[in-house]
């Protein structure tokens, strides 16, 4: 493998990049182009053309998914550091008991209201929602997508 540098840090997924997006942006402009030039098949071009763009955008939505839901995960990365960092300990029983909206919640606490909060959400079970009306001093995360 060689050493990463700038030349060669970018990393492209020759199937999605190379063939796949471009193919569809080729199908969707002749579809366009068509829908004018073609006056006798013109609905059909219109309805290749939604259908072109539909896969198009759910292609770029899936994108949207795998991008949060690789934040879920480091969201629940960053807790379990945190909880090693408060209490010293791995918080893979605390973690199993927790649902990810409350783990997710507990991240706008600061240490101190953390330690409380954590411990009501395990006792008395509180939602993701419950906890975050409860924090008084929020911290806020300004790097969610």
């Amino acid at each position: 493998m060689k050493t990463q540098n700038y030349k060669n840090h970018i990393k492209f997924y020759p199937p999605h990049h190379f063939i796949y997006l471009p193919l569809l942006m080729i199908l969707q402009v002749t579809g366009i182009w068509k829908i004018f030039s073609d006056e006798a098949h013109q609905l059909i071009w219109i309805l290749f053309s939604i259908l072109t763009f539909l896969i198009l955008y759910l292609t770029l939505m899936l994108r949207q998914h795998y991008a949060l839901g690789n934040q879920n995960r480091i969201v629940r990365l960053e807790f379990k550091q945190r909880y090693f960092e408060l209490f010293g300990k791995r918080s893979d029983e605390v973690e199993n008991q927790l649902k990810f909206d409350q783990i997710a919640a507990l991240r706008f606490a600061y240490d101190d209201e953390f330690k409380t909060l954590l411990d009501k959400a395990l006792k008395s079970k509180i939602s993701g929602d419950e906890i975050k009306k409860s924090i008084t001093q929020w911290k806020p995360d300004l790097h969610r997508i």
